[in-house]
């Protein structure tokens, strides 16, 4: 599944509420080149990650989910149905790898 990070969209939601990038790697625990990875669609965020950014963007952990790219829906316009199953398995696998590192995280905490 590709990532499409939507840093203009995080970037506002930020400015919003007057704060910069350095909010997110202080809450997420991130360094500044980590983040920029983030940012840029070299690596995809951790569950861990994404909470600690839905908190300083005071929005819902699924919309920071999706505006991070994780759960992006890819369009199979004249696809097969067996191509299109086998995306749709392929995007709830990640879903599950998701909500169980989330679910772990918060059992931890």
């Amino acid at each position: 599944m590709a990532l499409f990070f939507d840093a203009a969209w995080f970037d506002a939601k930020l400015a919003e509420r007057a704060l910069d990038r350095a909010a997110l790697t202080a809450a997420s625990g991130l360094d500044r080149q980590e983040l920029h990875r983030v940012f840029t669609n070299v690596r995809a965020p951790t569950a861990v990650e994404l909470n600690a950014f839905a908190q300083v963007l005071g929005v819902d952990i699924v919309e920071v989910t999706l505006r991070s790219g994780v759960a992006e829906r890819d369009q199979h316009e004249g696809a097969d149905a067996v191509a299109r199953i086998e995306s749709i398995e392929s995007r709830l696998d990640a879903i599950d790898r998701w909500i169980e590192e989330f679910e772990q995280t918060r059992r931890r905490a």
